[in-house]
């Protein structure tokens, strides 16, 4: 069964998701990096990058765990770039290469409509339009049973737990305050939406909290 996860999302003690003034230079926003130290520090991470070495253990193994069976991504275009408003052009492709991490098709919400882009390694970047139950729909046909992902950033999985439509969160809370930014929980009661802590799991570096939506 098709399952709508998000997965390795790092947040701050406080609650946010990513720094204030996402750029080219700082495409985490300002000190938005310093969300993600424990994941950078994995051998799964490392390897992602074509780097050696890394950390074994329980933060890598929440990170192995982010990409089992995952048929298909969902991002915001905050994500996918720091290009706003109508594309000027095709030349932006996203901050991650020609080979980016995914390897199955992404489906990046934005107002503005723009080709199909095929990259390396199996990625495809679809372009939604329609909203978040449209890009829902098309991840799942294309997932083919396995579960969709949602990348982030912190708006879009908001829009997605407001309508009760994310069944699992992997949060990994990072032990630093941002003070500014985005703010996962801003707005939300996650109570009320019946979502509910099953996992808690520390190390060093961050805490792993897996969070469901009813029964599971």
């Amino acid at each position: 069964m098709t399952k709508l996860v998000v997965r390795a999302f790092s947040i701050s003690l406080d609650g946010y998701g990513a720094g204030p003034n996402q750029s080219l230079d700082s495409p985490l926003g300002v000190n938005g990096r310093t969300l993600h130290e424990w994941a950078f520090a994995t051998k799964m991470f490392r390897a992602m990058f074509g780097q050696d070495g890394g950390e074994t253990g329980i933060d890598n193994d929440f990170a192995v765990r982010s990409f089992e069976n995952v048929g298909a991504w969902i991002m915001g275009r905050n994500m996918f770039g720091p290009v706003r408003g109508a594309w000027p052009d095709d030349t932006w492709k996203g901050w991650w290469g020609d080979n980016p991490p995914y390897h199955v098709p992404v489906f990046v919400l934005t107002n503005h409509a723009r080709p199909p882009l095929v990259m390396e390694g199996g990625t495809i970047f679809h372009f939604v339009t329609e909203g978040i139950e449209a890009a829902l729909q098309q991840a799942k046909n294309a997932a083919k049973g396995k579960n969709i992902r949602i990348g982030g950033g912190v708006s879009t999985i908001q829009q997605y737990l407001r309508a009760g439509l994310v069944d699992e969160l992997h949060l990994a809370v990072s032990p630093v305050f941002l003070g500014t930014g985005e703010n996962l929980f801003l707005g939300l009661n996650l109570s009320v939406l019946g979502y509910k802590c099953i996992e808690h799991v520390s190390t060093a570096n961050a805490i792993h909290l897996t969070v469901i939506k009813g029964n599971g």
